[in-house]
């Protein structure tokens, strides 16, 4: 795909236009696919040509206005994209999306591919009334996990925080988090759930335990 964008308008037609086609081509009773979303944004995202962080971001804003999921991917894949330039008002506009965005727990999943440096931020959002807020809290931290990209984050102080939540959804986002950080430091998170097993709900428990081996996954469950 070649395209000339001369505004934002322009920038929001195309993509809808392109939306669209994917989901002309899409197999009869089958949903489009993140990927081909992602694909879709790293092609639109080559084509603006003021990179500020700023520019970018309103980019974004425009985008999650259109209360789109297709849309909201490409804005929170941009915003990712921006990692480098983050500063000290990027918690507070990422903040702002996920209260007024965020509705869902693939909007929410979306939004958490954001980077790591908001940790010394996010500790505060395990206690916002929003569920959503405080799901995101836990899910933000994986993809920094999964590349073993953490240091100076200490994952179970979102887990102790979120222990007991009254949201399934909050419960499975924490366990899903620490189920991602047994591939990368598997005793810690064992000893963690053999010194919580008593207090854990079952439903985050059984999550963060998917990635152990059998006989470790028969020997917690049996705690």
């Amino acid at each position: 795909m070649k395209v000339e964008i001369y505004s934002m308008n322009d920038l929001l037609r195309t993509a809808k236009q392109e939306i669209e086609t994917l989901w002309n081509h899409a197999p009869e009773g089958k949903h489009i696919k993140t990927g081909d979303i992602r694909k879709l944004s790293a092609q639109l995202f080559r084509e603006i040509s003021d990179k500020d962080i700023k520019n970018v971001f309103a980019l974004c804003d425009e985008f999650l206005e259109e209360h789109n999921w297709e849309l909201g991917v490409i804005a929170f894949d941009w915003a990712f994209r921006m990692k480098r330039n983050y500063n000290e008002e990027t918690y507070q506009i990422f903040y702002g999306w996920l209260k007024k965005y965020v509705r869902g727990w693939g909007d929410c999943d979306d939004f958490c591919t954001q980077d790591k440096s908001l940790f010394t931020h996010i500790i505060e959002w395990t206690e916002d009334k929003d569920f959503w807020v405080r799901r995101a809290s836990a899910v933000i931290l994986i993809p920094a996990i999964l590349h073993n990209d953490y240091d100076g984050i200490d994952p179970f102080i979102i887990s102790d925080r979120l222990m007991n939540d009254e949201y399934d959804l909050v419960l499975k986002g924490y366990g899903w988090m620490l189920k991602s950080l047994s591939q990368i430091d598997r005793s810690s998170v064992e000893q963690y759930l053999i010194k919580n097993h008593a207090v854990m709900p079952r439903v985050a428990y059984r999550y963060a335990l998917e990635k152990f081996d059998k006989d470790t996954r028969k020997k917690l469950m049996e705690l």
